[in-house]
C-alpha cells in the first residue's frame, strides 16, 4: 500500500509551489519607472557605522550596486563602503562611487584549499578570505558585513543595536551562521588574530564562512541575542525546501540572499517586455525566487544600469540587457552571461525515482512533474 501511495503523492514544480502561497506572503513587484535613480545619501548619516560589502571582479560589482542602492531606497542613515578586488574594472569602480560612500581596493585573498572547495563544488569561494579585510576598517565603530549577492527590502539600521558576531543561522547546517549578513567591530586586532587562525587552522570548508565560524565558535550556544532572526539573512534555497514556513513568514523578509552557483547577474533581462531571460528551473537551479530574482533586475535596469553606461561612456560593457536590435537575441557575450541550461533528464526505473526522491532529488521538470502527477491522480480518481 506504501509504494502505491507513494506514486499518487503530487509534486509541483517551483513555481507552481509557489502559487500555492497566500498572496500576501509573495515579495511585492513593481513596474520600472523612469526617473533617475537615487545616489544621493541621507542628509543625517551617522558617519562612524557602515555597512559593507565585497567585490572581487565586475559581475560582483553589479551585485554590489543592487545592494548598495537597495539600502539608499529603504533611507538608511548608515554610510556604504564597497571593498574590491584590483580586478574591477575603473569604470566599475566610478559607478560604485556613484552609489557608495567609499570605494576601497584591497588585495584578494584565496584560501588555495581546493579539496574542501571541491566538496562543495564552488572553486569560486576561495577569493572569499578577502572578506576578512573588512575588520580593517577601524575608523567605523561597528559595521554590518553583506555580500553582494543580497538585496534589501526594507529598511534593517536596527542591526546596529546587534553586537559583534551577530548573524543568521545557516540553512544548511543551523549550528553555523551563514557569512552572508554578520554585525562586527572593525578591530586591528581582530583582523590579525584572523589571518592568524587562518595561516595556521585553514577553512574546514574552504572560504570565509568556515574560517569565521572556527574563530567565533561559541555562537551556536554562547549568547542568543547574537543569533539574527532569518528574515535578516533569507536564502532563497529555504524558501522551497521549506515552503510552509515562507508562506507563514515569507512577508516579512528584509534581506534575501541568492545563495548558490548561480546569481542574478547570469541571467539577462528585457528591458521592453519586463521579463528575466533564461530562468531555469531545472532539480538543481530552482532555488532563484522568481519574483525576488525580478526585482533584482528591476533595481538594476532603473538604478544600476544608467551608472554603468554613464561610466563607461562609448566603451562596450556587459549589460545583461536582451538586443532588441537582433529581434531580441542576446549578444554573443551575453549568452556566456546566461545560468547554464541543465539537460534533459534521462528515463529511470519507478524504483529509483522513488530513492532519488527519498533523498529529496526531485525531477520537477520531468517524470514528477505536476502535469504527470495531476494526470496520474486524475486516472486513479476515474
Amino acid at each position: 500500500m506504501t509504494r502505491k501511495m507513494w506514486g499518487l503523492i503530487p509534486v509541483l514544480d517551483c513555481s507552481q509551489l509557489l502559487s500555492l502561497c497566500a498572496t500576501h506572503c509573495k515579495p511585492s513587484v513593481c513596474p520600472i519607472t523612469t526617473s533617475a535613480p537615487r545616489v544621493d545619501p541621507p542628509l543625517h548619516t551617522m558617519s562612524d557605522q557602515a555597512f559593507v560589502t565585497l567585490a572581487t571582479n565586475d559581475r560582483y560589482a553589479k551585485g554590489a550596486m543592487v545592494l548598495g542602492q537597495s539600502l539608499l531606497n529603504h533611507n538608511t542613515t548608515r554610510k556604504l563602503v564597497a571593498l574590491v578586488g584590483p580586478h574591477v574594472a575603473e569604470p566599475c569602480r566610478d559607478a560604485l562611487r556613484s552609489i557608495f560612500d567609499e570605494v576601497q581596493v584591497v588585495d584578494v585573498m584565496d584560501s588555495g584549499d581546493t579539496a574542501h572547495l571541491s566538496l562543495m563544488k564552488r572553486p569560486d569561494l576561495g577569493v572569499t578570505f578577502t572578506k576578512l579585510h573588512c575588520w580593517s576598517l577601524t575608523h567605523y565603530s561597528k559595521c554590518v558585513f553583506m555580500d553582494a549577492d543580497t538585496l534589501v527590502l526594507s529598511n534593517i539600521d536596527e542591526l546596529f543595536e546587534r553586537e559583534e558576531l551577530s548573524a543568521a543561522p545557516d540553512p544548511g547546517w543551523p549550528d553555523c551562521f551563514n557569512s552572508g549578513v554578520f554585525v562586527f567591530r572593525p578591530s586591528n586586532e581582530t583582523h590579525e588574530k584572523l589571518l592568524a587562525f587562518c595561516r595556521e587552522n585553514g577553512s574546514f570548508d574552504g572560504g570565509d564562512q568556515g574560517v569565521l565560524n572556527s574563530f567565533f565558535n561559541t555562537w551556536a550556544m554562547a549568547d542568543i541575542s547574537k543569533h539574527l532572526p532569518f528574515i535578516y539573512n533569507l536564502s532563497s534555497i529555504a524558501i522551497y525546501s521549506y515552503l510552509p514556513a515562507f508562506k507563514e513568514y515569507g512577508r516579512d523578509a528584509k534581506v534575501v540572499h541568492f545563495l548558490g552557483k548561480v546569481k542574478p547577474w547570469n541571467y539577462s533581462y528585457d528591458a521592453q517586455t519586463g521579463e528575466v531571460k533564461g530562468h531555469s528551473l531545472s532539480p538543481d537551479q530552482c532555488h532563484l525566487h522568481p519574483d525576488y530574482l525580478l526585482m533584482w533586475w528591476q533595481l538594476y535596469a532603473k538604478s544600476v544600469q544608467p551608472l554603468m553606461q554613464q561610466a563607461y561612456g562609448e566603451a562596450p560593457f556587459l549589460s545583461g540587457f536582451v538586443d532588441t536590435s537582433t529581434d531580441g537575441e542576446l549578444h554573443e557575450d551575453l549568452r556566456e552571461n546566461q545560468a547554464p541550461v541543465a539537460p534533459p533528464p534521462q528515463k529511470v526505473s519507478s524504483e529509483v525515482r522513488k530513492q532519488r526522491w527519498e533523498a529529496g532529488q526531485i525531477d520537477y521538470m520531468g517524470d514528477d512533474s505536476f502535469d504527470n502527477i495531476a494526470r496520474k491522480l486524475d486516472s486513479f480518481l476515474k
